[in-house]
């Protein structure tokens, strides 16, 4: 019987899965273990079942020198130092495709809430302001037959930009290598240099992985290149998008608005965007539906079982 430690409670349906065969330790439900304790609970672990918020690294590797496999309960996995741990013989793994449509879904969740002032809007007639319909109440942004530029054109983006053709948008995109023009024409979508891409879109979303090429992809001189009434999104990774350079262009009216379900220091918020209107900030909840989080949960349940069966994972990243 091998031993899985969880970093976090993950849907009952992954776990009952492990159970069945080996021992399973949750640190908690609330809250992430820090390094050291992250240590404690898994240096005799076989298993470690991590979240985007883990830090996995070398000193973590060495230490908990039992382990065969660390499944991601998340798509990205940079915050696993994959270098050490193939030095070390462990399979790392993740959770890709299940949660394409749900974080889709919430890039245009945030879109369309931006554009049209909803949480203002929302808290407008909950503080009783409200007292009768006004020509120049409240007024957004049309969606309808505008460009839509999406960076990073992965699962999601495409998805993204799938959805786009109901609203009649022009779609753009930008990614490090262009799709075969029989592939955009499937999509509807055309290859844009990122400046251009900023100049001609009025929304713009951030679908894209984080690595050397696209931290702070999105800064200052970029939001300069933006058009005033712009809405940018960001459902990808947080330091895509240099924080400071977002509140400067939110706070004068550079751009229209944003929408944020990722931070550049989560869970850490920036205070000034908790003071700007013309922000909408949700808590990394872009694969929040049962349906997707309990997928996640079968898939690193059932590529943990494949590795300490020594079998090969479906979702082996290395």
């Amino acid at each position: 019987m091998a031993k899985v430690f969880l970093t976090r409670k993950i849907p009952d349906i992954g776990i009952e899965l492990l159970k069945q065969k080996h021992e399973v330790s949750i640190f908690s439900d609330q809250k992430n273990p820090n390094k050291q304790q992250l240590i404690k609970n898994a240096q005799n672990a076989d298993a470690i079942i991590s979240l985007l918020s883990d830090q996995i690294d070398e000193e973590v590797i060495n230490k908990c020198n039992h382990l065969k496999i660390i499944a991601n309960y998340a798509v990205g996995y940079d915050n696993i130092d994959l270098k050490v741990a193939q030095e070390n013989n462990i399979i790392i793994t993740n959770t890709p495709g299940v949660l394409t449509e749900a974080t889709a879904d919430l890039t245009w969740t945030l879109l369309l809430a931006t554009a049209r002032r909803i949480v203002e809007s929302d808290k407008y007639v909950r503080d009783l302001k409200f007292d009768g319909w006004g020509p120049e109440l409240l007024l957004g942004r049309k969606t309808y037959g505008k460009t839509l530029g999406i960076i990073g054109f992965g699962r999601i983006g495409q998805a993204v930009a799938k959805r786009a053709h109901g609203f009649n948008m022009e779609v753009l995109y930008n990614k490090r290598t262009p799709l075969a023009q029989d592939e955009e024409s499937k999509l509807g979508a055309r290859f844009a240099e990122l400046d251009k891409l900023l100049k001609e879109s009025d929304f713009i979303t951030i679908n894209a992985s984080l690595n050397d090429s696209t931290y702070h992809l999105i800064d200052e001189k970029e939001f300069e290149k933006m058009k005033d009434n712009a809405i940018i999104v960001n459902t990808g990774r947080g330091p895509i998008v240099n924080e400071k350079a977002l509140v400067k262009a939110l706070q004068q009216n550079k751009i229209f608005g944003a929408g944020l379900d990722v931070y550049e220091e989560e869970p850490k918020v920036n205070p000034e965007l908790l003071e700007l209107d013309n922000v909408i900030l949700t808590p990394h909840t872009g694969s929040a539906t049962t349906y997707a989080r309990n997928e996640m949960a079968k898939m690193v349940a059932n590529d943990i079982l494949a590795a300490i069966e020594g079998k090969d994972p479906v979702n082996r990243i290395v």
